[in-house]
This record gives C-alpha cells, sequence and structure tokens, in this order.
C-alpha cells in the first residue's frame, strides 16, 4: 500500500538523478512530497518558484519535477497531494508541464485540467547561450482544480 512521507530536498534531488527520464534535479524547491510501498520511496515531487515569470505571482507554485521508479498510482498520489500541501500553505494555484509526447494520465486521474500547449524550444539565446540537456519538444501546461 502507497503511503505519503515528508522529504528533505537532499533525498528528493539524489531519486530524481536515479530514476528521472529526461531532467535532472530542478534548481529551486518550496516543497517536497515523498512516496513509499511501506519499505522504500518510490515516488517523489518537487515544488517551486514557477518557471515562466508570468506565472511567479507570489500565489502560484509549480511542480517542477514528479518523479517515480515506475510504481503505479505513485504519480497520481504526489499530484493530488501537492494540491492539497499548496493549498494548505496560502498558494492559490499549482501549475504543472509536461511534453507533448506524455499523456498525462496520472494528472487528468488527480483532477487536473490541461490548460493549452507551449511553444517549448531552447532556451539558448545569442545574448546568453546556453547548452540544452534537455527535451525541447512543446509542452503541455496544466493547473490543478
Amino acid at each position: 500500500m502507497l503511503q505519503l512521507q515528508p522529504i528533505s530536498q537532499k533525498e528528493a534531488f539524489a531519486f530524481i538523478k536515479k530514476y528521472h527520464r529526461h531532467h535532472g534535479s530542478p534548481r529551486g524547491w518550496k516543497f517536497g512530497i515523498g512516496v513509499n510501498d511501506g519499505e522504500k520511496v518510490v515516488g517523489v515531487l518537487v515544488a517551486g518558484r514557477p518557471v515562466a515569470r508570468r506565472f511567479d505571482d507570489g500565489y502560484t507554485v509549480e511542480v517542477t519535477r514528479c518523479c517515480t521508479n515506475g510504481m503505479v498510482n505513485a504519480c497520481s498520489m504526489l499530484y493530488g497531494a501537492a494540491w492539497r500541501a499548496a493549498k494548505a500553505l496560502g498558494y492559490r494555484r499549482l501549475i504543472t508541464y509536461t511534453l507533448k509526447s506524455e499523456p498525462g494520465t496520472s494528472l487528468v486521474a488527480s483532477g487536473w485540467r490541461l490548460l493549452g500547449e507551449t511553444r517549448g524550444g531552447s532556451w539558448n539565446r545569442d545574448c546568453r547561450p546556453r547548452v540544452d540537456t534537455h527535451p525541447t519538444e512543446q509542452k503541455q501546461l496544466w493547473e490543478a482544480v
């Protein structure tokens, strides 16, 4: 049986480094949630400041990583818990992004709604060169409701 648990930033980031398919650990941290199977951690969620500046209004928080070892229902449990935690902390909005190629099944199962698609692309600019280490395909924007 899956159980939610507190998790430290260090533990969550180590789990993400080991299991996430296409991203490393995020830059920031507002809070994190773990889920275990009674013996070991099988998933983590990290929430932080919104990456898009226009959403960073002080009342919006973003799920910047949701990562599991493949345990069934762990993502849905984490997404639901994240919205409950965000509301308890005074946030009015919780958002996240998925790759367009990802179905979002766990988000739908935990009551989130799809708001639309973003362009995706690279963060690299002539005035601020960067090396892309992440997928640059279109993203889907989701909101907890």
